[in-house]
């Protein structure tokens, strides 16, 4: 399987910003006005990150 380092991978940085984004909201970071809107986009966040990061698992490309 074809190696490369993790800090390459789209996916993995994918993630992380995605996390980032939502961890950033829990702790009062406003994007946007309305508190259900706010929850709403954090919880599509977090599982976009969490999805991203599994398809980092499962991808064929090996990260060193």
């Amino acid at each position: 399987m074809p190696e490369k380092p993790w800090y390459l991978s789209r996916a993995v940085w994918g993630a992380l910003v995605t996390i980032g984004a939502a961890i950033a909201g829990l702790f009062g970071v406003s994007f946007d006005e309305g508190a259900v809107t706010e929850a709403a986009l954090q919880v599509v966040a977090a599982i976009g990150g969490l999805t991203a990061l599994w398809g980092r698992i499962v991808a064929s490309t090996r990260l060193v």
